[in-house]
């Protein structure tokens, strides 16, 4: 069980890294190939794997780490913004004032990004980092939110189950 428990961490781990990854399918796979695993064990793997994978995008939009020069884009001459472009840089910058203005906003769309998805974990932890919010709410609010997201996907396929007439 060790095994797949610490398979479960590295693929959330990567999938919050590489967001093509579905850890979904990967945890629906497991349920339903490894039912004897409890989905509390499932459910805190995900959970750890995901947040500390999601760290390193937090810590970069806050700036506090800095990515390496390979992942970053090559320096080019600078062009005048397209009216599109300029619209869109003025609303990142508009998203980033608000987010600086009103932090307590970023823990709720955090808390409620980490369960139900929506909007995308993804840019919840950026915006989260954007906005300055704190390293230990921020691990909180994710491991909490993806501790029940995925302790119930985990379970899901048991309580079906159990509904299911035999």
């Amino acid at each position: 069980m060790l095994g797949w428990i610490g398979l479960t961490f590295g693929v959330a781990f990567g999938s919050a890294i590489i967001p093509l990854i579905s850890i979904e399918v990967f945890v629906i796979g497991l349920v339903t190939q490894q039912p004897h695993i409890s989905w509390w064990w499932i459910g805190l793997a995900v959970a750890v794997g995901q947040v500390l994978g999601k760290m390193f995008y937090f810590l970069a939009a806050r700036g506090d780490w800095h990515l390496p020069a390979w992942f970053k884009r090559k320096e080019r001459p600078a062009k005048p913004l397209t009216p599109f472009r300029a619209k869109w840089k003025a609303r990142l910058e508009w998203v980033r004032e608000r987010c600086h203005r009103h932090p307590h906003w970023m823990f709720g769309t955090h808390a409620v990004s980490s369960v139900v998805g929506l909007p995308p974990f993804m840019f919840t932890t950026v915006l989260a980092g954007l906005a300055g919010m704190s390293s230990w709410l921020f691990i909180t609010t994710g491991m909490v939110g993806r501790f029940a997201r995925f302790s119930v996907l985990a379970a899901s396929p048991g309580i079906m189950a159990g509904w299911l007439p035999h």
